[in-house]
């Protein structure tokens, strides 16, 4: 009688993880002044059967919190139990920029400029080179959580390079309303997990230091899809996004004309036209005021939310869509999906 050969045991840092069981393990980073230890915390879930090795993060930056609740709600998800393979879980890369509220290391360093880090480099570079080395070193794919920074929000998009068509199909199967092709940056994530043959999906949503429930449940769905569609999930449990995401291949941040006090009039997901009148700015004693419009038709897939603006502050990100129509539908389809998706725990709306 033929018996099924048992999968090896996943080996992180100096840790065993036996098939069908699930660990944390912390990989040291450093110490701080004051002597407290500082890790990485990586989630390990190692399916009794084999499947695709792949990895979820979140918190590259140490102020874009939605990712950390986004993985702690996926961790969670009954579907985990039935993985196929190997998912890597991390929910906090920076816990420097984290402790901090901060979206940069100590040493005022963009972790996400550092990659692929060196390990007699700066902190943020040693940070790197960890997070490369012990966890996207060993995946095949990988999924990248991102917000906008503090005082600007994100419409739900996944971000691919314009030049990886391979992971085209990946984006399509997460769901999200937009996918907006963006060159690679140098010392980028992306960039350095290419090197290595890893794809990687960025996705962004909401905003810094903030909690937007739509775009957690848009990550927390389109997460598991894509492990459905790579084979990692069984497909029940698991709903296919109702539309096909708006491919966008170029966007535009619209700036304020002056400073002063900022009335906004359209809002992220809105698809508007050549001349719409988008928001105005006036000064403090209301003397005069000055119309921000829109100068090429598209999507709003980001905005700013402070009030107060200074000239030359970015206020909308807008996408082009070849499709105005469609992109409306998308977004109508978007909404209606998510407000009937379970929640993935017994959470209640935040």
């Amino acid at each position: 009688m033929n018996k099924t050969k048992k999968r090896a045991d996943f080996a992180l840092a100096g840790v065993t993880v036996a098939p069908g069981t699930r660990q944390t393990i912390d990989l040291p980073v450093s110490t701080m002044s004051d002597h407290t230890p500082v890790n990485m915390s990586v989630h390990v879930i190692h399916g009794k059967r084999a499947g695709p090795v792949m990895f979820v993060s979140a918190g590259i930056h140490g102020d874009e919190v939605i990712g950390v609740e986004i993985v702690r709600r996926l961790l969670r998800a009954e579907n985990l139990a039935s993985l196929r393979g190997t998912l890597l879980v991390v929910p906090i890369v920076n816990a420097f920029g984290f402790h901090n509220r901060s979206r940069y290391l100590p040493d005022r360093r963009d972790l996400n400029r550092c990659f692929p880090g060196s390990a007699k480099g700066s902190l943020a570079s040693r940070m790197a080179q960890i997070f490369l080395d012990e966890v996207v070193s060993r995946c095949e794919f990988g999924i990248d959580l991102h917000s906008a920074a503090i005082h600007r929000t994100n419409l739900p998009q996944i971000r691919i390079s314009p030049d990886t068509p391979s992971i085209l199909a990946r984006a399509e199967s997460f769901g999200a309303p937009v996918i907006l092709t963006s060159s690679l940056r140098e010392g980028s994530l992306r960039g350095a997990a290419r090197e290595l043959g890893v794809d990687v999906l960025l996705y962004e949503a909401g905003e810094g230091l903030r909690f937007d429930e739509m775009s957690v449940r848009a990550g927390v769905a389109g997460i598991l899809r894509v492990m459905r569609d790579m084979g990692a999930l069984p497909a029940k449990g698991i709903s296919k996004a109702r539309t096909m995401p708006i491919l966008c291949s170029a966007s535009k941040w619209v700036r304020s004309p002056a400073g002063g006090l900022l009335r906004m009039f359209k809002e992220t997901g809105e698809v508007v036209a050549e001349g719409d009148l988008l928001a105005a700015v006036c000064d403090p004693f209301g003397e005069e005021e000055l119309e921000i419009v829109a100068d090429f038709p598209g999507m709003i897939i980001g905005r700013a939310v402070m009030p107060v603006v200074n000239e030359g502050d970015a206020v909308y990100h807008i996408a082009r869509v070849s499709s105005p129509i469609r992109a409306e539908q998308t977004m109508e389809h978007l909404a209606t999906q998510l407000e009937a998706d379970p929640l993935f725990d017994e959470d209640e709306i935040i």
